[in-house]
């Protein structure tokens, strides 16, 4: 895939827990892009009283006016589906969240090989780092930011 012509969504999933049949989404961040323009962006959560685990609950409570909030788990997915068309779709981890886009035909591949990096558990850390960018509770902006700073340094290394 070409991130800076073709169109594609990054994705950041949180939920309840690890394995999709225990758990539900409990937050979906994700950017519609063409190439390096934003196109559209989706910011859905659930209703905090749906979300047992407290800890979850208190590390999702940042910017809350961003988010669109639902009361069923389920439409979180539903509005997700219908909004990323037939888009590829880049993720940030491959376990749980392919987990959770199993019933989505859309292809999925790690964000790390366009980022010149290997997926880590302080992976976050490391691209703000790398990057020197300012941290953020929306991940898929430091993404989004990374993949534009690679852009950049790949046409500096072409000229």
């Amino acid at each position: 895939m070409n991130l800076e012509k073709d169109k594609y969504i990054i994705v950041e999933i949180i939920p309840t827990h690890s394995k999709a049949e225990k758990g539900t989404i409990a937050q979906i961040s994700a950017l519609k892009l063409e190439g390096l323009k934003l196109i559209d962006r989706f910011d859905y959560r659930l209703k905090d009283e749906l979300i047992e685990n407290e800890d979850l609950k208190n590390m999702i409570q940042y910017d809350k006016k961003s988010f669109t909030y639902i009361d069923n788990p389920y439409f979180i997915i539903e509005k997700f589906k219908d909004w990323i068309k037939d888009y590829p779709i880049l993720i940030l981890e491959d376990t749980y969240t392919l987990d959770y886009l199993k019933d989505i035909e859309n292809k999925k591949e790690m964000i790390y090989p366009y980022l010149n990096m290997e997926h880590s558990y302080d992976v976050f850390n490391e691209i703000i780092k790398k990057y020197n960018l300012e941290p953020s509770d929306h991940l898929v902006d430091l993404l989004y930011e990374a993949i534009i700073y690679e852009s950049n340094n790949k046409e500096k290394k072409e000229s």
